[in-house]
């Protein structure tokens, strides 16, 4: 045990397999500053979970979130934040994706500012991948990462000149059931920063870079301060200057998008900036507003950012952030590159008007999925940035207020039976590779992650829950669903052939997602019971 004060910590016991990175990764002094954070931020960590369910059943029984009165002064105060390092001044194009091997080197090599190294929602955390993540991200950061494909014997190494590493760490809401203390799961969030912190941060100083990351689904400018603690705390630990972690927070939640400048005034010493992360965000506008029969969203395809609830939180993010000297980062371009040279030109044109429409806005950059979209998303941007590093110059002061009518707005459109099958298919397959261990995952010509399978299964639990109609003139009900699960399941079969569909999961798949979309109640994320499930499939121990 080691000594915290006056109070002992109880040492982190390990419940995952032994690994080849292993060794390296979860050396002592990592153990000691994970039971250090876990004694420290475990606890007050599961009193924000508490307080985001109490808040949600005030939401459930008729209140619509808001503006907070208590922090106005907050809102109407002229303040900094503390500033944005060189290295991460244009950010203007952004790749994210996984920490697997090929994946990191690929990213790295793109033509783009920066990579976003992904714990949360396009991993599938299984124990080994948790770990393996860390140890590539170790080998990326002292430049020493390689791969050679086993079966064509291709290699892949770092370029001269690799974009900047960012990583983003779980949400709140998930833990890591392989580091236990006390009888504990830790949070998943600390376990990943505490270890990309502890083994990287001496490196990427003495680069000219610095401990940077992402913080996914925040709800609350408390859990910003929770997190600026995290921060405060491992600095002085390590005897940094205040402020050297830096942090670009994800506004992917309804209720943070009312708390944008108290999250940027909790985190001041760290922030650099905000982003819209839309697809979550979409999803949680319904998951907070689930009760509320006046908000159902149509067909997730019709729901893009010229809506205008969506429209009004770019912006407002942007103006909000440039206000206070920080970056406002766009949202994913989730294609991939088409082979048929007819459709890779449409694919093309909705990159390019999407990313038209984030620069137009005053985005200071933008995210892709895939390096085949980096040149497309580049050109845009350079159009409107320029020579200059990004649009923090672009203040929005003179836009209408932007009141929290426009931000719950309803959204027009129709459910259609096509898009209901769409989102079957979809959430089945992803589903699917997830409790396998996959996060990221190529359907029919997009990346998808988590948040698509999360809008997904959540917009049929609305439809039934609501009686929506479709275009065809159907209810849906819960034995609509079930019956076009069954039928879609067959078309999955088809479409995959059935050697691959009888060696995967895919009926375990649909049990889930017919158990969490029936449900009475809309489960938070599916990523918790998935978890379960792929903490039991996959060899951990």
């Amino acid at each position: 045990m080691t000594m915290l004060g006056a109070e002992a910590v109880q040492p982190i016991e390990l419940r995952g397999a032994t690994l080849p990175d292993s060794e390296r990764v979860l050396t002592t002094e990592a153990m000691t500053f994970l039971a250090e954070l876990g004694a420290r931020f475990a606890a007050p960590r599961a009193q924000l979970l508490q307080a985001r369910r109490q808040r949600q059943e005030k939401i459930d029984a008729g209140a619509l979130p808001g503006f907070l009165p208590a922090t106005e002064s907050i809102r109407k105060e002229d303040w900094q934040i503390l500033g944005i390092p060189a290295d991460l001044q244009d950010r203007r194009v952004e790749i994210t994706g996984p920490v697997d091997r090929k994946m990191v080197i690929n990213a790295l090599n793109a033509q783009v500012r920066v990579f976003m190294a992904d714990f949360e929602d396009s991993l599938a955390p299984s124990w080994e991948k948790v770990v393996q993540g860390q140890a590539n991200l170790m080998d990326a950061v002292a430049g020493t990462i390689e791969y050679t494909n086993p079966a064509n014997g291709k290699h892949y190494a770092l370029d001269e000149d690799p974009a900047v590493l960012i990583c983003r760490v779980r949400g709140l809401h998930l833990d890591e059931a392989h580091l236990q203390q006390d009888g504990q799961a830790l949070p998943g969030a600390l376990v990943d920063f505490a270890l990309y912190f502890l083994h990287n941060h001496q490196a990427l100083l003495s680069k000219g870079s610095g401990p940077y990351f992402y913080i996914p689904k925040l709800e609350s400018h408390l859990e910003a301060r929770w997190w600026a603690e995290v921060f405060a705390y491992s600095e002085e630990r390590f005897g940094l200057q205040p402020g050297t972690i830096k942090v670009t927070c994800l506004i992917e939640t309804l209720p943070a998008v009312f708390e944008m400048d108290e999250i940027l005034y909790e985190l001041r010493n760290n922030i650099v900036g905000l982003n819209c992360g839309r697809w979550d965000y979409i999803f949680s506008y319904i998951k907070t507003l689930k009760n509320h029969p006046d908000r159902v969203l149509p067909d997730r395809q019709v729901v893009t950012m010229e809506k205008p609830f969506l429209n009004a939180y770019s912006r407002l993010l942007i103006r909000t952030c440039h206000r206070r000297g920080a970056l406002a980062m766009g949202g994913m371009a989730a294609f991939i590159p088409a082979k048929d040279p007819e459709t890779q030109a449409k694919v093309l044109e909705k990159v390019t008007a999407d990313k038209e429409l984030e620069a137009r806005n005053g985005h200071d950059g933008t995210w892709i999925a895939h390096p085949g979209l980096a040149q497309t998303a580049m050109g845009v941007m350079d159009q409107y940035i320029g020579d200059a590093p990004n649009q923090l110059g672009v203040s929005r002061e003179s836009d209408a207020p932007i009141t929290a009518e426009h931000l719950l707005q309803p959204c027009e459109g129709q459910a259609t039976e096509q898009g209901m099958r769409a989102n079957i298919r979809i959430a089945v397959q992803y589903i699917e590779a997830w409790i396998s261990g996959n996060g990221c995952v190529p359907i029919y010509g997009l990346m998808e992650d988590a948040a698509t399978a999360e809008i997904s299964r959540a917009s049929i639990w609305q439809w039934i829950r609501h009686g929506t109609v479709l275009d065809n003139g159907q209810l849906v009900t819960q034995a609509l669903f079930e019956q076009m699960l069954n039928q879609e399941l067959e078309t999955v079969r088809q479409e995959l052939g059935g050697q691959r569909f009888d060696s995967g999961r895919f009926e375990q798949a649909a049990e889930l997602f017919r158990a969490i979309t029936c449900a009475e109640q809309l489960t938070d994320f599916l990523t918790l019971p998935g978890y379960e499930i792929l903490s039991k499939n996959t060899s951990n121990g």
